[in-house]
């Protein structure tokens, strides 16, 4: 029998799927990552587990993988559940899927709801090409240096973020990315309360401070801009260009347009660089 990977409701048990309370109600092991919250997820969704319900945590993920690893390779059908959401996606799980791939035992999906793309699909920002960072480092000096390298990312990013550290995190993202790169910060999505608030960094960053922003939270922010040519273009490699084609028989008005075409900067800032004349 194969490990199952079940995505829970993030919020709204509503959403569960008819074939995500079969299979809890058909495994012979559930591996939870809180026993106490899957009992309750499944008094909610009407179903009474078959299986043994074992805890399966960060705390103790290695320790357990033997257990289940030989529970899969006797033929259980083992079902990872994680408080809400996707396991192995910012919640224990890889291991236990690499582990079940070693030993040739298969791996499947139940679908389920994610506060990643439930977010990216709610904030109004280009969805088509994303990166997922999870949970930024809760060292400040960590999370700046981090995202320092992720301010040229030109994906929209998604991070999570608890809502003691939310004010900071968003603070040290407009320093990052700068004040205006536009951003949603996504609460308690599906649930009664579900706030999304979309607008600049440091915007966001104030009102962050203002308020106490509480439950879940869910940040996308806008991928880095393309940088425009014209603004960081070399007027004397400019002028050489132009000067190189006009000395192999172009005209000048030719060789402004080939240069601009070649490097992507505007014709005008071409020809000033190349006669000296002043952009109006």
């Amino acid at each position: 029998m194969p490990l199952v990977l079940c995505g829970t409701p993030i919020g709204d048990v509503r959403d569960a799927s008819p074939r995500l309370r079969a299979t809890l109600a058909a495994a012979d092991v559930v591996a939870a990552e809180d026993t106490r919250r899957f009992r309750d997820l499944a008094r909610r969704l009407g179903v009474t587990p078959a299986g043994r319900i074992v805890s399966y945590f960060a705390g103790n993920e290695a320790g357990r993988l033997p257990e289940l690893v030989d529970a899969l390779a006797a033929g259980a059908l083992v079902a990872l559940v994680t408080d809400a959401g996707m396991p192995a996606v910012s919640d224990p799980g890889y291991l236990l899927v690499r582990a079940a791939l070693e030993a040739g035992v298969d791996v499947t999906v139940v679908p389920g709801p994610s506060s990643v793309t439930t977010a990216l699909a709610v904030s109004g920002l280009p969805s088509e090409r994303f990166a997922m960072e999870g949970f930024l480092p809760r060292k400040p000096g960590e999370r700046r240096r981090l995202l320092a390298q992720l301010a040229s990312e030109p994906r929209t990013l998604v991070v999570l973020e608890s809502p003691h550290r939310i004010a900071a995190t968003l603070a040290d993202l407009a320093a990052a990315f700068g004040p205006d790169r536009p951003a949603a910060v996504c609460r308690e999505l599906t649930k009664t309360y579900e706030q999304v608030l979309r607008g600049p960094l440091g915007e966001l960053a104030a009102t962050a401070r203002a308020e106490q922003l509480k439950g879940e939270i869910t940040v996308v922010v806008a991928g880095a801009p393309d940088e425009d040519p014209s603004a960081v273009a070399d007027p004397d490699d400019l002028r050489d260009q132009v000067d190189a084609l006009v000395a192999e028989g172009s005209s000048r008005r030719d060789a402004v347009a080939e240069v601009a075409g070649s490097t992507g900067v505007a014709k005008k800032v071409v020809y000033a660089a190349a006669t000296g004349a002043k952009l109006p």
